[in-house]
C-alpha cells in the first residue's frame, strides 16, 4: 500500500514539475509538427515515420494499413526532432490538444472493439490528439469517437495489421459480457447471442472493451479457450482466431467473411471473386434476407446470424430484383 501510494506521488511530481508548461508545450508541439493537416492527423513518431489518421490515401509511401480504424504509418521525409510516443505508463490526468488550444477531460467509456470508439467528455474541434501532460499520446479523437492508445501502440508495433476474430461480438450487460451477434458462417462457432462471457484463456474477463482487446490482438491462427454461462449452465469451448474481415469503417455484417462488403445503405461496395459468379456487382443493393426487409447494416446483422445452413438474399438493381442463397 505504502509503495502505491509512493509511486502516484512521484507520478503527480513528475506531471507537475517535469513537463515543463504542460498541455500548452503539446499545443506547440502539434502546430511545429504540422499534426493537424485539414481532417487528417500526421503524428511523428519514432524513427521516421508519422502516424496517420485520414479517410484519404496520404500522398506518401505507404508502410503499414489498417483500414478499419482508418490508420497508415508512413515515411517522414522531413523526420521531426521531438516525436510522440504512446503513454504505456499509469496517468493522473489528459487533454484534448490542437495545434491552437486544448481542453482537460476524461475517458467517459472505453473503446470496446472495431465498431465502438471512446467517448472522452471534453469537445472539441476534431481531429485532435488526447496526450497527458507531457505530451505522450493517450489516444486521438476523431468525428466517431477516440481510437484507444492500445491501438495505437499495437498498430505501430505489430508486424501485421490484421486482426484476430473468434465470431462475436459483445458488450457489457450489468455483470454480464454478452454475446449481442455471433457468427453464422463460422465453421464450428459455438457460440451464441445472449452468452455471458465469464473468462478467455483461463482468465476472468472484466469488461468488453478488454475482452476484445484479447480477441483482436491474439495472432490469427491462435487457438484459445473461452469459458461462457447459458440457460444456468457453464461451459468451456476451444475456438481458433481468424482473420477479422469487418469493424470499424468496413460494414460488419458477418457477409464480409464470405466477401460481400456493403455501405451504411445496403448496397454492394465490395465483392470477391467468388461471388462475382453469382451474377453479383457493385452497387447492387440488399432488400431482404431470409424473406425480411433490412434498412441498416444492424438488422441485416440480426437477421442473418439466425440461419446456419444458407441465407436468402433479395437484391436489387436498376427495378430488377433477383435472389441469391449463401452457404
Amino acid at each position: 500500500m505504502l509503495f502505491r501510494l509512493f509511486l502516484l506521488l512521484n507520478l503527480l511530481l513528475l506531471n507537475l514539475y517535469a513537463c515543463k508548461n504542460g498541455y500548452f508545450s503539446c499545443v506547440a508541439k502539434t502546430k511545429d509538427s504540422k499534426t493537424i493537416q485539414n481532417d487528417s492527423l500526421s503524428i511523428p513518431i519514432k524513427g521516421d515515420k508519422r502516424l496517420v489518421y485520414s479517410k484519404k490515401i496520404p500522398n506518401a509511401k505507404i508502410l503499414k494499413h489498417d483500414p478499419f480504424l482508418n490508420l497508415y504509418i508512413i515515411k517522414d521525409k522531413k523526420h521531426f526532432k521531438y516525436p510522440f510516443d504512446i503513454n504505456m505508463r499509469l496517468q493522473l490526468g489528459s487533454a484534448v490538444v490542437t495545434d491552437k488550444t486544448f481542453k482537460e477531460g476524461k475517458v467517459l467509456k472505453e473503446q470496446v472493439g472495431l465498431n465502438t470508439l471512446g467517448t472522452y467528455s471534453a469537445k472539441i474541434k476534431t481531429p485532435a490528439l488526447i496526450t497527458s501532460s507531457c505530451c505522450a499520446l493517450e489516444g486521438i479523437l476523431t468525428p466517431n469517437g477516440f481510437i484507444d492508445k492500445y491501438y495505437l501502440n499495437r498498430f505501430i508495433n505489430a508486424k501485421s495489421a490484421d486482426y484476430g476474430d473468434i465470431g462475436i461480438r459483445v458488450q457489457d450487460a450489468g455483470k454480464c459480457i454478452k454475446v449481442i451477434a455471433s457468427n453464422p458462417y463460422l465453421k464450428n462457432n459455438p457460440l451464441k447471442r445472449g452468452d455471458c462471457i465469464l473468462a478467455f484463456d483461463g482468465k476472468k474477463v472484466y469488461s468488453s472493451a478488454h475482452l476484445m482487446r484479447q480477441i483482436l490482438f491474439s495472432k490469427v491462427g491462435s487457438k484459445h479457450t473461452i469459458k461462457i454461462k447459458r440457460d444456468g449452465k457453464v461451459y468451456t469451448f476451444n475456438v481458433v482466431a481468424n482473420k477479422r474481415t469487418g469493424g470499424g469503417e468496413i460494414s460488419d455484417t458477418f457477409l464480409e467473411f464470405r466477401g460481400i462488403f456493403f455501405n451504411k445503405k445496403l448496397y454492394i461496395v465490395g465483392l470477391n471473386q467468388y461471388f462475382k459468379d453469382y451474377g453479383m456487382k457493385l452497387g447492387d443493393r440488399l432488400v431482404q434476407v431470409n424473406g425480411v426487409r433490412v434498412k441498416n447494416q444492424d438488422e441485416l446483422r440480426e437477421y442473418i446470424e439466425n440461419f446456419k445452413d444458407f441465407s436468402s438474399l433479395l437484391f436489387e438493381r436498376n427495378n430488377f430484383q433477383f435472389f441469391v442463397n449463401i452457404k
